[in-house]
């Protein structure tokens, strides 16, 4: 990775709010070199020095000391010191509740001895840009370089054993949780802080990485694995404070509790989780059907034939969805706008805005109500909004926009704005697609500004191919116009929208980052 990517990376990581946390006991050998090598990741690296005895605290004082600058309190090294050694559980919960304090949103734990490889940093982060929220497990991948070969016989004997316990851990947590998982054992996962449950009841030892997993899976955090690269030093360099017999027997110990848990407290709250995401579906429907067809359509119908104004109209729908958004809500969710200052809807443009999900009309029809929407065919011929659709003078986008272009140069006389999606479809995965040249051909052609227009959550609230309503926040900024001439500077349409779709990318990634420190 390039210079110029690192300082990206370490960007990304300080704005989306995600630390480093190295438990450390007795790793005085290894230690200087790990926190070196992610510092050359990650800014941000809190230190967790479990009561060692072998100088390892004289070295990370001696780094914290030199890598600390006036005017950056939270650059380099946080070193937290236990008194005397309590166990991984209590150093990974010390750590967690200091990067809380520090204002963190995430934690990426790795192993003080050497064993894993700073430079996945990357590899965890791009999982946790894709599954914002999410528990990102490390599933360990040996590198082959480094398999040692002067004990032979005793290394095949431990690493036979390791898969064992391995396999044994993950059979486990599929009986407690009925999730699987490649690696529960592995020590290299990013938490989501705000999403630790359990932690005061957190076991002391190195088993309280299983627990964090277990209770996170009956909370429903999602939990993804991603692969990451592991070294396993030969056996006369290797410090383990792993203890076959006893540790085996608290692990043993601790899996017999937590499936007791699993049938009176994990699997009751799963099925509460549940039945309270097919509720708050079925409700949000039942309104959604309940005000469309027996409120807005029969008022919108009396109205139009009656020789009622197509403005009075698109209020009518104005307001219906202000109520829904703002006043009502969607159950489990949080609607969030901003607008650019000085930024306001009396004047007719083109907007266009990303595309995530049904919702995203809704999010959108808040704002103004003289704004129309080109849409796809199914949103035309939709059995529930379909008649409000077309008297409302929301066109089909199969017509072709040539043909399509008397009637919206109407409309912009009237002082209406045309809202485009330029990606054309919704996103599964919420990542900014492809732009169409479409949009900026109309306001081309119509010689009006681009107002962008940022959507965050309905593809996550209602996920593509997803009929299933989940919690979250719903947000949408508004930016300020690009007018023709700097449209012009960009070049044509098709140079238009690449340029305008990079800046969506660099946009909807500042939001995702503010959304993920909650500071939106």
């Amino acid at each position: 990775m390039s210079g110029k990517e690192l300082a990206g990376q370490k960007k990304t990581l300080r704005e989306r709010g995600v630390c480093v946390v190295i438990p450390t006991y007795n790793n005085g050998r290894t230690i200087g070199h790990v926190v070196e090598e992610t510092l050359a990741q990650c800014d941000d690296v809190i230190v967790v020095d479990d009561g060692s005895t072998d100088g390892t605290q004289k070295v990370l004082e001696g780094m914290a000391n030199a890598l600390q600058h006036e005017g950056e309190p939270r650059q380099g090294v946080t070193l937290v010191t236990l008194p005397k050694n309590q166990g991984k559980g209590m150093a990974l919960k010390q750590g967690f509740k200091r990067a809380l304090d520090m204002g963190f949103a995430y934690a990426i734990t790795l192993d003080g001895d050497g064993q894993h490889f700073p430079e996945d940093i990357a590899t965890l982060l791009k999982a946790n840009q894709a599954h914002p929220g999410a528990l990102i497990v490390g599933k360990r991948i040996e590198v082959e370089e480094n398999k040692p070969s002067a004990t032979a016989a005793e290394e095949s004997r431990q690493r036979k054993g390791s898969r064992f316990a391995n396999r044994f851990s993950n059979f486990w947590f599929w009986v407690q949780t009925g999730r699987w998982l490649d690696d529960t054992q592995t020590g290299y996962r990013l938490y989501p802080l705000h999403r630790l449950y359990g932690l005061s009841l957190l076991t002391a030892r190195y088993e309280a990485e299983l627990e964090l997993l277990v209770m996170a899976s009956w909370h429903g955090v999602e939990l993804v694995q991603t692969p990451v690269k592991v070294y396993y030093p030969p056996q006369e360099e290797r410090v383990s404070h792993f203890r076959p017999g006893m540790d085996f027997l608290r692990i043993s110990v601790l899996n017999t509790v937590l499936c007791l848990l699993a049938v009176v407290y994990g699997l009751p709250l799963r099925l509460f989780r549940a039945i309270a995401s097919l509720l708050r579906t079925v409700y949000s429907f039942l309104f959604f059907v309940f005000f469309i067809l027996v409120v807005i359509t029969p008022l919108a119908w009396v109205y139009l034939h009656v020789g009622g104004k197509l403005l009075h109209l698109h209020l009518l729908i104005y307001h219906a969805l202000r109520f829904v958004m703002i006043r009502h809500g969607i159950p489990g969710t949080t609607f969030t706008t901003k607008v650019a200052e000085g930024v306001g809807f009396d004047k007719p443009r083109v907007i266009i805005c990303n595309h995530q999900s049904h919702l995203d009309l809704a999010c959108q029809l808040v704002f103004t109500p003289k704004m129309v929407f080109l849409t796809n065919d199914w949103v035309w011929n939709n059995p529930f909004y379909g008649f409000l659709i077309r008297h409302a003078e929301y066109y089909p986008v199969h017509d072709g926009i040539d043909a399509l272009m008397p009637r919206l140069r109407s409309l912009v006389e009237r002082g209406y704005s045309i809202a485009v999606y330029p990606e054309g479809t919704r996103s599964s995965d919420c990542r900014i697609g492809r732009f169409h040249q479409g949009a900026f051909h109309i306001a081309q052609e119509l010689g009006v500004d681009i107002l962008p227009m940022y959507l965050y959550g309905p593809g996550r609230i209602l996920p593509k191919k997803s009929h299933i309503l989940h919690k979250g926040p719903l947000y949408v900024e508004v930016d300020r116009p690009v007018d023709q001439a700097t449209l012009r500077a960009m070049g044509d349409p098709r140079a238009q929208a690449r340029v305008m779709r990079q800046q969506y990318i660099r946009k909807y990634e500042a939001i995702a980052n503010r959304i993920e420190r909650n500071e939106y």
